[in-house]
């Protein structure tokens, strides 16, 4: 590499941007990135509004739900698994913690409850995956049936509500104008990444999506890594629930229809891919937020929620179809 030392500012940053654009293409950061900038721009062009600091902080809160059950959704999808069931264990977690608080237990208590529910049903789904031997889409669309039916018939098919004042604040509660569900994600994905990029667990993820077979030859574990994985995904659906449960000061068994698609809709526009083994924990923020973007600016522009749905599908089709032809 040539020396920088007597080199024009100039040159010294043209050598900076092109190191920092070839990090970017190895780290499969630069597609979403590209797409990032590239809606942002076209949003800011089609509504006035869409760059106001109000609005963009609205994008983030309608997007932490999602962008925190997508990270246990990244690191299923890295070990070339998939997790369905997500939606449904928000729905019987937030119940259930709506239901331990109105009935009187201590609200600390409720919460840790709700979480050990989330990380009971991503065990299950690990286990049977993992030790069972099963397909992670039959088994997870299965449990995606039992928690919804669970959330049905411990809530009688309605809303329980009559939740503590102060449990609003993890819903609606701004630090500093930061509204807390952003904080609350922000936080989950520093330490997702800490464990991703940083830990011997993170690096046996990858390698197991990589190839699971030489993984497991090499001596890895691979059985306990995933039934961890899974675990994970249920923790992060969890922490999602409080945060919707919170908005909403209610437990509604009908919550979460769909939040399973969208997670994985935006682990696949972060670049990740859907057979596993590449992708990366800030990908998949970028990738939320592009969701959130797309979502906010058709909204804004008055596009019809129809139309939404088409464009959004067609979206993330063309990121797989880019990602497997890079890769292929």
């Amino acid at each position: 590499m040539p020396s920088t030392e007597n080199a024009s500012p100039e040159r010294v940053g043209e050598q900076f941007t092109f190191r920092l654009w070839t990090r970017l293409r190895q780290s499969d950061l630069a597609l979403p990135l590209l797409g990032l900038v590239a809606i942002s721009v076209l949003m800011s062009l089609a509504s006035d509004n869409f760059l106001q600091f109000s609005n963009l902080m609205n994008v983030m809160r309608q997007v932490s739900i999602i962008g925190i059950i997508a990270i246990g959704m990244t690191c299923v999808i890295l070990t070339g698994g998939i997790d369905l069931s997500v939606g449904s264990v928000v729905a019987l977690t937030g119940t259930i913690m709506a239901g331990l608080m109105v009935g009187g237990l201590d609200p600390a208590l409720a919460l840790l409850a709700g979480l050990g529910v989330g990380v009971g049903f991503g065990v299950l789904n690990g286990a049977l995956v993992a030790f069972g031997g099963m397909p992670p889409i039959i088994v997870t669309l299965a449990t995606m049936g039992m928690a919804r039916g669970f959330a049905l018939m411990y809530s009688g098919g309605y809303p329980i509500s009559g939740l503590p004042g102060w449990m609003s604040w993890f819903g609606s509660g701004r630090i500093v104008g930061i509204p807390v569900p952003v904080l609350i994600m922000l936080a989950v994905y520093l330490l997702a990444w800490v464990v991703l990029e940083r830990t011997s667990f993170g690096r046996h993820v990858y390698a197991i999506g990589g190839n699971e077979r030489a993984t497991r030859l090499s001596g890895v574990k691979v059985d306990r890594v995933k039934l961890f994985v899974y675990a994970i995904s249920g923790l992060t659906t969890a922490v999602a629930a409080v945060v919707m449960t919170s908005r909403l000061m209610s437990g509604q068994p009908s919550a979460g229809v769909g939040f399973e698609l969208d997670a994985i809709a935006a682990v696949v526009l972060g670049g990740t891919s859907i057979m596993g083994g590449r992708g990366s924990i800030i990908g998949t923020l970028i990738g939320v937020i592009l969701l959130g973007i797309l979502n906010n600016g058709l909204n804004l522009m008055g596009v019809d929620p129809y139309v939404q749905g088409v464009i959004k599908g067609a979206i993330i089709l063309l990121a797989i179809y880019i990602g497997r032809s890079r890769h292929a």
